[in-house]
């Protein structure tokens, strides 16, 4: 369990940049908190995420996911765009 050992528990906050092309931002549909527990798999998902924009028309809006460039070449973090906003 996570309280078994508090020693044992790290954290880290990540960022996530938002660009936007018109009137209203895109935000994420809600909060989101992932763990990772130590016996994490090589490539297991973590997190899927979603995101919402107010601009009309809502069903012709489609958001693409990417790493900064700084993480791109990072062998600890992976990102797939599942194309489904």
């Amino acid at each position: 369990l996570l309280t078994d050992n508090p020693s044992q528990v790290g954290s880290v906050s990540v960022t996530v940049k938002v660009l936007d092309v018109n009137d209203n931002a895109p935000e994420f549909s809600r909060f989101y908190e992932a763990f990772v527990c130590e016996n994490a798999k090589a490539g297991q998902l973590i997190q899927t995420v979603s995101a919402i924009d107010r601009d009309d028309p809502q069903e012709g809006q489609h958001f693409y996911y990417s790493l900064a460039p700084e993480a791109a070449n990072n062998p600890n973090f992976t990102l797939r765009d599942n194309q489904g906003n």
